[in-house]
């Protein structure tokens, strides 16, 4: 969307506030002007105004010949210019480019509907690009806008660009090629480019000032051709204005389709690595539990096999046996603590009973204390012992089955 034009107010105050407005935003509304360079760009602008205060700070549009749409600052209004004695005031855009101040501004003369080009004119193109030796040397940071239209002004004055066509009379004597010749202004120095119009017949002959334009006439064919070339020109530039913002359009939507597929990688490469993660543990998982199978389908083979010999006549407490002298260890290392965790319990009841004096439970309470102690002691010992030997014997069991065998000592 283009962003509608802003201008300046009509006096330097509201100048002012306008530039540090306009030069101040940020975002997509920004102008594309580099940061160190805008006090000095609203330093030019604020310097011409207040020397021609005829030329006006606006934003507006400007497209390039690619197409490319972008918006500048310009300043827009009249160059005042002098010859043989009389004050003509010649219309101008000046642009200001994005790389303005470091390379000149654009600068284009700009002709209302009755005013027509001189052709040929040494600094001015048919399409109204002004180049005066002033933009060709620009020296940046030295040169300004109140020298350029200075120069301008003096450049205008030696060679004027427009003239202006003069109706002719419908007198039947009249001369069938008319004279294109400015009106004379009532107030020079005051005089817009937009008066420099045809003459009424109504208005009694009085003498003008010698035109400064050589009495050049244009053929109406030129005239027709130019006209039918600038809506050519004009009915392709909306063309193209409209397949830039269709394919603009298409590449935002391939953009945000991108920015989605995107997002559903990350996604699936997170999955993915969480499957893998849980495929992982899911597979020692298994391992753990053949080796645990493995252990209790040899208790039960030697069980049973026990259970045939002696057949009915098996103790219960002769079915566990210690596989080893640590299991043998640990198995009277806790048997001794719960056995003890019992009789302090009996004491606690026959305390409470009254059956014991209080000075007995004391003592013995303190003495089993103490055995149990050691007994628990033992038993953490031990348990540490039989956790290194389970890793080790478990390493020797994943190794069988083909696992990683350092993992499990790390988790270990």
């Amino acid at each position: 969307m283009v962003p509608p034009a802003l201008q300046a107010g009509p006096n330097p105050q509201q100048t002012q506030q306008f530039l540090s407005s306009v030069l101040s935003q940020r975002g997509p509304s920004a102008l594309p002007y580099s940061e160190d360079t805008k006090w000095l760009i609203r330093q030019h602008l604020v310097s011409l105004t207040s020397a021609y205060p005829s030329l006006e700070p606006k934003t507006a549009t400007f497209t390039h010949n690619d197409g490319r749409s972008v918006n500048l600052l310009q300043a827009d209004g009249t160059v005042p210019m002098s010859f043989q004695g009389l004050t003509y005031n010649i219309p101008v855009i000046i642009w200001l480019m994005d790389s303005y101040p470091r390379h000149p501004p654009c600068v284009y003369v700009n002709p209302t509907r009755d005013m027509v080009i001189k052709r040929p004119h040494p600094y001015v193109n048919p399409s109204g690009l002004v180049s005066v030796p002033y933009l060709h040397n620009w020296v940046y940071p030295s040169s300004n806008l109140v020298d350029l239209v200075r120069n301008l002004s003096l450049h205008f004055g030696r060679d004027p660009p427009l003239y202006s066509q003069r109706r002719p009379s419908p007198s039947p004597n009249s001369n069938p090629h008319p004279n294109f010749t400015p009106p004379p202004p009532s107030h020079p120095a005051n005089a817009s480019a937009s008066t420099l119009g045809y003459t009424r017949p109504e208005i009694p002959p009085r003498p003008y000032p010698p035109s400064p334009y050589g009495g050049q006439t244009e053929d109406p064919s030129e005239v027709y051709k130019r006209n039918a070339v600038n809506k050519l020109v004009e009915s392709v530039l909306g063309d193209m204005t409209v397949m830039r913002k269709a394919r603009e359009a298409e590449m935002e939507g391939l953009f945000n389709a991108q920015a989605v597929l995107r997002n559903r990688e990350e996604q699936l490469k997170k999955g993915l690595n969480e499957m893998h993660n849980e495929m992982e543990g899911l597979e020692q998982q298994l391992q753990m539990v053949l080796m645990n199978t493995d252990l209790l389908e040899a208790w039960l083979r030697e069980n049973e096999a026990k259970l045939r010999s002696h057949g009915d006549n098996v103790d219960v407490d002769d079915a566990f046996e210690s596989v080893d002298v640590l299991s043998k260890q640990m198995l009277e290392s806790t048997a001794s603590d719960l056995a003890l965790e019992d009789v302090v319990y009996s004491l606690d009841k026959a305390v409470q009973e009254g059956a014991i004096p209080f000075d007995v439970y004391l003592r013995n309470v303190r003495l089993l204390s103490r055995e149990q102690f050691f007994h628990r002691a033992t038993a953490a010992k031990v348990r540490a012992a039989q956790m290194q030997a389970q890793v080790a014997n478990m390493a020797a069991r994943i190794s069988h089955y083909g696992g990683d065998t350092e993992a499990l000592r790390v988790r270990a």
